[in-house]
């Protein structure tokens, strides 16, 4: 049965070779005045792309001041830094050049400058933010899907928690994406971000609260068009049309389409991948499929049609006849994609190593940031996590 719900996606896309030629102009529209670039390492600066934007806004006539230096997983100090930096220029626009992490650093930065009282309050949840300064994104890595999405995670370097915050006031006013963007990103990154937004996809899958056939329909044609285009990309970078389909299915995984008419989603992984990526720095999509495979094990019995389904229809898995087995096969077959692409399935598989002690550690933090449990393919307490976490240490 389908839930009531709202689909709001209020940011306008700019998609194809050569978008970033408005960017000025877009900001224009949305009455940025001042304007604050915000992107990551080397690469923005080295590929000339920082100079292009920087063009665009002399044409606009459009002020700016910079802020490089966001680093995945992106952290506190940085934010502060920024917020910092925006007060003292008068910044009223916030530019995002870069991927998911840039683009999270940049909405916390919004909050931060539009809103009263420490911005680390929002991802403690101990308030809601009141106000958020408007934010642009020049799209540069396939994955997050935050260039269109209302939520924003970040990493508090001083104890390692790494959390998430959701506000459609954050959801950014406008994204320019040029597949050409994304031509030079290393394989591993590649493949990180696919399997980012395919997980996007598969936490709003994997739900006992109701579901819709044409939500159903469109993530599973999504899973299937970002499994091709992976596997295409991993052996030929340079194929834009692959770039192109994964560029924008990365947006529509994380943007709230393929959630309409369930409950929400389940998002057990990425609770539990948080803690992985706050204490051992993992890259996002990589942590996530090391996780993902000793999640579904843990909780398929409890959601066995939905895992079923997902065998038949997006993993193409015969059924036996039998459910258990033929969920068991499309979970399995799932981890063999993730292999194919060089993605791990497991935390050792990642290159972590945690010890008992560790694991206690990131169940009780994980538990913690969720209120004491989480999920709706089966719903979690600490010590769910804790078990989930020893099995993916393999």
């Amino acid at each position: 049965m389908a839930n009531n719900f709202v689909y709001y996606t209020p940011t306008k896309v700019i998609f194809g070779k050569g978008a970033e030629a408005q960017t000025g102009k877009l900001i224009r529209e949305s009455g940025g005045t001042k304007v604050l670039i915000h992107y990551g390492g080397k690469s923005a600066l080295k590929s000339g792309l920082i100079d292009r934007i920087k063009a665009e806004l002399d044409r606009a006539e459009i002020p700016y001041t910079e802020l490089g230096g966001v680093v995945p997983n992106p952290l506190l100090s940085k934010v502060y830094e920024g917020i910092e930096l925006c007060r003292a220029e008068s910044v009223d626009f916030i530019l995002a050049v870069g991927g998911g992490s840039v683009i999270d650093s940049s909405k916390a930065i919004a909050y931060g400058l539009a809103d009263e009282g420490d911005v680390w309050d929002l991802f403690e949840h101990t308030r809601k933010a009141s106000a958020c300064m408007p934010v642009g994104a020049v799209l540069t890595i396939a994955a997050a899907g935050s260039e269109t999405s209302n939520s924003c995670v970040i990493t508090n370097g001083e104890n390692g928690k790494k959390r998430s915050y959701n506000d459609d006031i954050a959801r950014p006013r406008f994204a320019i994406m040029n597949p050409e963007f994304t031509m030079t990103l290393p394989d591993y990154q590649t493949e990180s971000g696919c399997a980012d937004m395919m997980m996007h996809t598969m936490e709003r899958y994997f739900t006992n609260g109701g579901n819709m056939e044409i939500t159903d329909s469109i993530a599973e044609g999504l899973l299937r068009t970002v499994m091709k285009n992976a596997l295409i990309l991993h052996h030929d970078p340079s194929d834009y049309e692959a770039r192109a389909e994964v560029m924008w299915a990365g947006s529509l995984a994380h943007n709230g389409l393929t959630g309409c008419g369930n409950d929400g989603g389940d998002f057990s992984s990425h609770t539990l991948e948080h803690e992985m990526g706050g204490m051992f720095n993992v890259t996002h999509g990589a942590g996530l499929t090391a996780i993902w495979g000793s999640w579904a094990r843990y909780v398929y019995k409890d959601c066995l049609p939905r895992f079923v389904r997902y065998a038949v229809n997006v993993m193409e898995v015969e059924h036996t006849g039998n459910d258990e087995e033929t969920a068991l096969k499309g979970i399995e077959a799932m981890e063999g994609f993730y292999r194919s692409i060089g993605m791990p399935t497991s935390m050792s598989e990642l290159g972590i190593y945690p010890t008992d002690e560790e694991i206690h550690e990131m169940a009780v933090s994980a538990a913690a940031a969720c209120g004491g449990k989480k999920g709706s393919a089966r719903v979690l307490y600490e010590d769910d996590m804790e078990k989930i976490y020893h099995m993916a240490r393999r």
